[in-house]
């Protein structure tokens, strides 16, 4: 018995040793956005034309019900690029890096890259700050250029001695920022980014690559070309909608969320500049737009368009006055709900949508998968091969959202249910098909429903990791030391 497992082992190995040879490894390009919600023409938005991101949705498949892993920019990508939640890894917020607290965790690209990979990265794809971005992840990485480092060179060419478009008397982290610039979409820094891939997409490759391009827009600070904003007039910009009372039946847990960053709010709407705000958030999202437009173009004029993975993700949502909230860090779908699509050659029908609920945790055994290498064990994200293939099956899972220690939203297809501090500090359910707004709070109508959602929490809340307070980091090594 022990001598035909041994030859059944062979005999796979052979088999797919000879499909390889055959057929060749796909490619991965794998796009993200930062801060866009869901304000996107293929997701039913009408607030700014989104053309390239809509093209490409008709290339494949458009998950209409995706949702970040986590509200936050470094936890979700963190949950992203390893396939594992912020409650098994402890990654809860942007003030963890996740190399010291877990040298051995292998990311996306990573994990490529030691299966033969070419590693290649631009622009924002880890978090974007300092010790995010450990070099052995790639075998080339162009570093983002951020519009608000040239924006003083912007001012200097205008003869101007300024930081900032806005007359806010607060500019937190130099970002909280938004409006104009007297430049043409190739001068911006994500231009820079999808130059930089388009000449990676020019050349010839010996081996299949994994190629992330990390557009920055349309995150704060919200600056885009002039021309955006001539197409969307502020006056005819429309405000969402933050309703009188909203906040009424939300418990402790969701108020302590909703107030985070409500004196930036304040000031916005002190300054009377909330709608200038909207209008260079949907310019920012327009000019985004026109980033994937350039890229996609690069990769239709490749050699590699008939056997390249497309994948279009956001890291989380945005808010600007929903629930008397500004920015994102809630688990309301304001903050939560994502554009995410998926071209996959010879598996996904042109034009397909799908309204099962997924979180973007699935990327790392989906692309693994469809790449034949071997899944890695331990993973959070679920597989969704099967949405690819037939977007009409019956879906199980949920998409799985955390915030913070404690904090856990389960999105289904018709229902969302938030516990917060492990219902130590409340717990909200919305009707989503009834109730899109989420402004009605069900759980003390309807306190038995939320069984099944329950069975779908974290079984425990790993502990949080050090902060990077408890470092000391070596930039010449990219090493840490403990305090």
């Amino acid at each position: 018995m022990k001598f035909f497992k041994i030859l059944l082992i062979l005999h796979s190995a052979f088999t797919l040793q000879s499909l390889d040879a055959v057929t060749p490894r796909p490619n991965v390009l794998f796009i993200s956005v930062d801060d866009m919600n869901d304000w996107v023409g293929c997701l039913g938005s009408d607030r700014v034309p989104t053309p390239n991101i809509d093209a490409l949705a008709e290339r494949g498949l458009l998950f209409k019900n995706a949702h970040a892993p986590s509200p936050k920019c470094a936890p979700s990508r963190a949950a992203i690029l390893t396939g594992k939640r912020a409650s098994t890894t402890g990654l809860y917020s942007n003030g963890h890096w996740w190399r010291p607290a877990y040298p051995n965790l292998l990311t996306l690209p990573h994990y490529f890259r030691n299966h033969g990979y070419t590693s290649a990265g631009c622009g924002k794809v880890h978090h974007h700050t300092v010790g995010f971005n450990p070099p052995d992840q790639w075998d080339e990485y162009f570093d983002l250029v951020q519009d608000k480092d040239l924006i003083v060179d912007y001012f200097k060419s205008r003869g101007e001695d300024r930081r900032f478009l806005t007359t806010m008397p607060r500019h937190p982290n130099d970002s909280l920022d938004w409006g104009p610039m007297e430049l043409d979409d190739n001068e911006m820094g994500d231009a820079r980014t999808v130059r930089w891939a388009s000449e990676f997409l020019s050349r010839d490759h010996e081996n299949p690559f994994f190629l992330a391009v990390g557009i920055f827009q349309p995150h704060l600070p919200f600056y885009a070309p002039q021309k955006y904003f001539d197409m969307l007039p502020k006056e005819k910009v429309e405000l969402p909608i933050n309703k009188p009372g909203d906040l009424d039946d939300i418990p402790e847990g969701g108020q302590i969320m909703a107030e985070y960053r409500r004196n930036d709010l304040r000031m916005i709407e002190e300054y009377d500049d909330l709608r200038h705000c909207v209008q260079s958030y949907l310019a920012s999202i327009a000019h985004a737009d026109t980033m994937v437009g350039e890229l996609m173009y690069a990769f239709d004029k490749s050699a590699y368009r008939e056997n390249t993975i497309v994948v279009f993700w956001s890291d989380h949502g945005y808010a600007f006055g929903e629930k008397d909230h500004y920015a994102k860090n809630t688990l309301w779908e304001r903050s939560t709900h994502v554009p995410f699509i998926m071209v996959v050659p010879g598996v996904t029908q042109a034009g397909s949508e799908t309204e099962s609920p997924v979180d973007l945790t699935c990327l790392f055994p989906t692309l693994t998968k469809l790449c034949r290498l071997p899944v890695p064990s331990g993973l959070d994200g679920v597989d969704i091969g099967p949405l690819l293939k037939n977007p009409k099956i019956q879906w199980k899972h949920p998409a799985i959202i955390d915030y913070l220690k404690g904090n856990t939203a389960i999105r289904t297809r018709d229902w969302s249910y938030i516990q917060y501090d492990e219902g130590r500090k409340g717990e909200e359910l919305y009707d989503r098909v009834n109730d899109p707004h989420e402004w009605t709070n069900l759980i003390e109508k309807h306190p038995k429903l939320v069984r099944p959602f329950k069975a779908w929490l974290p079984k425990r809340y790993a502990e949080e990791v050090p902060t990077k307070g408890a470092y000391v980091f070596d930039p010449s090594h990219y090493s840490w030391k403990k305090r």
